[in-house]
């Protein structure tokens, strides 16, 4: 992994994402998820960073940017990267943010690694939080083309139930599904205890780019003939909505693209 040391302007950027800002410690991830929609990104980045997954920018003046300037609103952290990706273990980068940050915004983070239990200390110093965890049913072969360097779906679990234990608003971010390889009746099942609500997210084909699409149709020709096809897939999303629907779950969206 190719880390490049950089000073941002700004680390609360606008955003649409269902906050009013966004804060991302680090451009770029370490997960490797082939089907990232944060990929497009490289293109403004320099030819010799490599391919998107080895290289992650570090936006090491972030803890100061956030001691200078508080904001209104909802904040959530990250969309172009995880907070808690492999390098934060050893940079520290989200840690020092979360402790220079105002206490008093209303702050909503996401990822999937279970690194993000390290800093449940400052966590409940927020005034209002909610940690979110990707969910999905990745096993396998599965698992390792799509998520190869992510925590499995497992220690996901048991971060949703470890935050839930301190009392710390949680919710399943449930993406990508894609037929055939999610579980959506043994994922609600597992989480229904552990999460105050879910957001629910179809596979974006086109924003999850070339390499996925390929590597899908090879090894998965059966989803692959689903999310290619308009009518089919639209079929299966009506489908699935209404199975979604069917749960005694609060639900805060459901993402069609």
């Amino acid at each position: 992994m190719k880390i490049i040391e950089i000073k941002a302007k700004e680390i609360f950027t606008k955003t649409k994402l269902g906050a009013d800002w966004v804060v991302n410690p680090y451009a770029g991830c370490g997960h490797q998820c082939l089907y990232c929609y944060a990929k497009f990104m490289a293109k403004w980045r320099p030819v010799e960073y490599g391919k998107w997954g080895t290289w992650v920018e570090a936006k090491v003046n972030g803890p100061e940017l956030v001691q200078k300037k508080s904001v209104k609103g909802e904040v959530f952290m990250s969309s172009i990267c995880d907070a808690y990706q492999p390098v934060e273990k050893e940079l520290k980068l989200t840690r020092r943010i979360l402790e220079n940050m105002d206490k008093n915004v209303k702050l909503s983070i996401l990822t999937k690694s279970d690194l993000v239990l390290r800093d449940i200390d400052i966590l409940k110093k927020f005034y209002k939080i909610e940690v979110g965890l990707t969910i999905n049913s990745f096993i396998g072969k599965a698992k390792e083309l799509f998520e190869p360097k992510a925590p499995a779906t497992a220690k996901r679990l048991v971060v949703l139930q470890k935050l839930k234990e301190q009392e710390i608003a949680t919710y399943a971010f449930v993406s990508p599904i894609i037929p055939g390889l999610i579980d959506l009746p043994d994922i609600i099942n597992k989480t229904k205890n552990l999460v105050d609500y879910y957001w629910f997210e179809f596979l974006n084909l086109r924003g999850a780019g070339k390499d996925f699409a390929e590597v899908l149709k090879k090894e998965f020709p059966a989803s692959y003939k689903i999310v290619s096809s308009a009518a089919l897939y639209q079929e299966f999303i009506d489908q699935t909505t209404n199975l979604i629907n069917s749960f005694n779950i609060k639900i805060r969206g459901i993402v069609k693209h």
